[in-house]
């Protein structure tokens, strides 16, 4: 696992999915019907626990535009500067446990911050994502 630092707030927009994890294709799916697919947006995946310990998952894109959410009709959440560990994923889409696993493992670390999300961050267009779980400031 290595670390490293989001240097300021990122405000995204987001699709939550019906069900974890078997929503979770549909979410983005919803999601990129609206906002397709740019290589200057960054796309994230977000989950946790909420509602009596249920997980929630919102597919979810940067805001690149003040009012881009209400554009939409989508509400909007904010992922936190700070600290966060992080594993890198290849190939997610011919291994569909590897984030899951990459999650098992990020979870298993002290310090994490216990509001933060499991972040997956689709920084490009390749078969790469970065499984990512903020630390306590």
């Amino acid at each position: 696992m290595e670390t490293f630092s989001l240097d300021s707030d990122i405000k995204v927009f987001y699709v939550t999915a019906a069900s974890f994890p078997e929503g979770i294709l549909d979410a983005h799916a919803q999601l990129h019907k609206l906002v397709p697919f740019a290589i200057d947006r960054n796309y994230f995946g977000l989950s946790r626990p909420e509602d009596n310990g249920g997980i929630i998952y919102r597919a979810a894109a940067e805001e690149r535009t003040r009012g881009e959410a209400e554009k939409y009709h989508l509400d909007t959440l904010t992922l936190k500067k700070g600290k966060y560990i992080y594993k890198m994923v290849t190939d997610f889409r011919n291994d569909q446990g590897s984030i899951e696993h990459a999650f098992q493992d990020l979870l298993t670390s002290p310090g994490l911050d216990p509001q933060g999300y499991c972040v997956e961050w689709y920084a490009n267009d390749k078969e790469e994502v970065r499984c990512m779980i903020r630390l306590k400031d």
